[in-house]
């Protein structure tokens, strides 16, 4: 390989759908650790479904943390590994933790649509964040390196192993 091979974006939503699997244990497990520290108190129901405060919050830091800690370490998530990507800084190397971590705020902020979902309804959120990562990945399809926004705002690539 003379140059840098960097990732179709075909092959980078395809290692998302199957972080997306990872993502849904992993969610899967703190839940149920949540559960049973809190004695199965977690959501109460009745009247109004109440979660508690810090559960979410939770589950977020969690989850980002695992992109985090797999970019880090080696550049991979699991869904990268059989589509054969890597995310490395912009000269090929390692990912430094504030190029990571300012990867992982950019690629999260459409999540920010959710919060209206009482008022727009979560369909209407759900669409609009969507259609905003939509955008994110848009840039993708133009840029000789085939970075997505997040990409672009964190000075990382995207590129194949193999």
């Amino acid at each position: 390989m003379t140059g840098p091979d960097y990732a179709p974006l075909w092959r980078r939503l395809l290692a998302l759908v199957y972080d997306l699997l990872a993502v849904l244990a992993i969610v899967m497990v703190v839940g149920l650790a949540c559960q049973l520290a809190t004695g199965g108190r977690l959501i109460a129901t009745g009247a109004r479904t109440e979660i508690a405060w810090w559960y979410q919050p939770l589950q977020g830091l969690v989850v980002g943390g695992y992109f985090l800690l797999s970019w880090l370490r080696g550049g991979q998530t699991l869904g990268m590994r059989p589509w054969r990507i890597r995310v490395t800084a912009a000269g090929g190397g390692a990912v430094a933790p504030y190029r990571g971590l300012l990867r992982l705020l950019a690629a999260a902020l459409p999540l920010l649509l959710l919060a209206p979902a009482p008022r727009w309804g979560m369909a209407a959120s759900g669409w609009a964040m969507l259609a905003a990562w939509a955008l994110w990945f848009a840039p993708a399809l133009l840029d000789p390196r085939r970075r997505a926004l997040h990409d672009l705002l964190a000075g990382t690539e995207v590129r194949r192993t193999g």
